[in-house]
């Protein structure tokens, strides 16, 4: 009997394992191709991915409204813009409409033709990216495939250097 019961205390470290259904990779790269979720643009419409520019490196820049990092990125973004002409940067905010709105004024995003903002506030984004800590940046190359993701605070020059662009002079 005591055999019996050592063997069961043995084991059960192995059945509880078994037991663990959730997925050993994050969504974004079991399936690494730019989601499919729909997104608010400050205009009140919607778009998806097939709205994307086709045949175009993508950057995905998952931002909080408040988050200092998200602001501090940015702005180094847009100031040093034509590293980035040859992206096009969609903006993804889990925020409400309204509080992007004033994200997007604030920085003249409008003024920026490869940028797009948009909200998407049922965080499916997040759950999919299996977002912790904000700024995300997830980088597609032409065909839409996953190359490179940076959760947190992120140098512009590692961007720059995934996306494959000969790095120039920051500003």
């Amino acid at each position: 009997m005591r055999q019996f019961l050592l063997f069961v205390l043995c084991c059960v470290p192995m059945f509880l394992k078994a037991q663990n259904t959730t997925p050993s990779k994050p969504a974004y790269l079991q399936y690494p191709i730019i989601p499919a979720f729909p997104l608010t643009l400050p205009d009140g419409h919607t778009i998806t991915k097939n709205d994307l520019r086709k045949n175009e490196k993508t950057m995905i820049f998952v931002f909080s409204v408040d988050c200092d990092h998200c602001k501090q990125l940015t702005e180094d973004m847009l100031k040093n813009m034509e590293k980035f002409k040859k992206t096009q940067i969609l903006m993804i905010t889990p925020f409400k409409v309204e509080q992007m709105k004033e994200y997007y004024d604030h920085y003249n995003i409008k003024k920026y033709p490869n940028i797009i903002m948009a909200s998407e506030p049922t965080r499916q984004i997040m759950y999919f990216y299996d977002l912790h800590y904000f700024p995300g940046l997830y980088l597609y190359d032409k065909k839409q495939q996953f190359i490179k993701g940076f959760e947190g605070t992120v140098k512009l020059d590692s961007l720059v250097h995934y996306l494959g662009y000969t790095p120039i002079k920051w500003k």
